[in-house]
């Protein structure tokens, strides 16, 4: 975050080609998820952040992956486009383009994040998502205070 403002990359690899996403990805080999969370936000937008805490902890079960999502501070707002991003830019949440979101789990940890924003409060949220018989997404939710 940057100031009232959340880091948003347009992606430019597969899945989801030219949607919105927070930086995200794999981590490698004897890195931990913090510094799996840096290396990404580097990787894919340039920019430097000081992480304050996990934020959502997400188990995909019908595609066998666990997603951590970590509020960070970007602090100055020094970004640039990288191989993996076609664009990268700071939105207000009236700017958010909801409808071009590249996942489930970056909508929701954005809904979560304006919402306790409100209250200055940022419990950890535990999620599980799994597929429903006709493909449609499930979403079960956990707060820890």
């Amino acid at each position: 975050m940057y100031q009232d403002q959340v880091l948003l990359c347009k992606r430019a690899i597969e899945p989801r080609y030219g949607l919105w996403t927070l930086p995200a990805g794999f981590m490698e080999n004897g890195e931990s998820t913090e510094q799996a969370a840096l290396r990404e936000t580097l990787e894919e937008a340039n920019a430097v952040v000081k992480i304050r805490s996990l934020y959502t902890l997400t188990s995909i079960l019908h595609v066998d992956q666990v997603q951590m999502i970590y509020l960070a501070d970007l602090p100055t707002p020094e970004f640039s486009i990288s191989e993996e991003s076609l664009e990268v830019r700071l939105f207000t949440e009236a700017d958010i383009p909801w409808d071009q979101l590249a996942f489930p789990t970056i909508r929701n940890a954005l809904q979560f994040y304006f919402s306790d924003r409100k209250t200055g409060h940022f419990p950890l949220r535990h999620l599980a998502l799994s597929q429903g018989p006709q493909g449609e997404l499930c979403c079960e939710l956990g707060t820890h205070q």
